[in-house]
């Protein structure tokens, strides 16, 4: 089964578990980068202003086509409780292109829920999901819990 991990992290959480499924899964890895700076304290209160509003932003281009792929892991951390904007743009900007997928988030704490909501909307709904604290990704306290995912 041909496998892409695509992912956004703005402070390499969610790119160490993006990293982890691709190897667990030997897939292609490519990483969302968005055109707009959500870097800092301005670039986190973007974020969350723009995640709210359902944002679509402008991404430098990709170099998978998500078509050619029997399953796309798709990644994030929670902002606001929603998806990140980059992937949430990227999803938007791919639809009727993924066959099937499965979600992963992290956060600090909170907003699983809302996230995933959003992006099943905005998508297809996924095979499974995944979502791990900044404190269980931080620690590599996810084996277990990656297995069952990637499975």
């Amino acid at each position: 089964m041909k496998s892409l991990v695509v992912y956004y992290s703005r402070t390499d959480i969610t790119k160490k578990l993006a990293e982890a499924i691709a190897r667990k899964t030997d897939a292609d890895i490519e990483e969302i980068i968005p055109k707009v700076n959500y870097n800092g304290k301005i670039g986190y209160a973007r974020g969350g202003k723009d995640a709210i509003s359902s944002k679509v932003i402008d991404l430098e281009s990709q170099k998978y086509n998500p078509e050619d792929y029997d399953v796309v892991y798709l990644g994030c951390p929670v902002w606001a409780s929603r998806p990140a904007t980059p992937l949430y743009s990227y999803i938007r900007k791919n639809e009727g292109k993924f066959q099937n997928v499965k979600f992963f988030l992290t956060a600090g704490s909170s907003g699983f829920e809302g996230a995933f909501k959003h992006m099943e909307e905005a998508s297809v709904k996924p095979q499974k999901t995944l979502s791990l604290t900044t404190k269980e990704v931080k620690k590599d306290m996810f084996e277990d819990r990656l297995n069952d995912f990637t499975a």
